[in-house]
């Protein structure tokens, strides 16, 4: 089993940044693709980015964030990171780590919430304008 804990949330104004950090712990991540999402109240979870473990460790990010959030990850840490820039209300939402030992570097499933099997409880974070 993997245990997932964010942290680093908070309230920022709009342009401003944020790092959020989501500590693995039962398992290394070394083997897992790693993602975060995030939901805002009324809407559907969604997929913000996702660091795949294999195909030479790829990147992916949403539209909506790609050029603002970078995702990151410190394997010998456990731990996985998003850094998020340039912030905007419309940023505000509880974000998720998730981790599968999918493989979406075959599959492509990397901002499929279905497939991920382990999730941290949510952090919120709040842009205000």
């Amino acid at each position: 089993q993997v245990q997932l804990v964010e942290s680093g949330g908070g309230l920022v104004q709009t342009g401003g940044s944020l790092r959020l950090s989501c500590a693995a712990s039962g398992r290394t991540i070394n083997s897992y693709t790693m993602g975060w999402f995030r939901q805002a109240p009324g809407k559907e979870r969604e997929f913000v980015a996702a660091a795949i473990s294999w195909g030479g460790g790829s990147t992916y990010s949403a539209d909506s964030v790609k050029g603002r959030f970078t995702i990151s990850r410190d394997n010998a840490k456990n731990t996985v990171y998003l850094q998020m820039n340039s912030l905007k209300p419309a940023d505000t939402a509880v974000y998720y780590c998730a981790a599968t030992d999918y493989l979406c570097s075959v599959y492509g499933c990397y901002n499929s919430p279905p497939r991920y099997h382990y999730w941290g409880q949510g952090i919120q974070v709040t842009v205000s304008s």
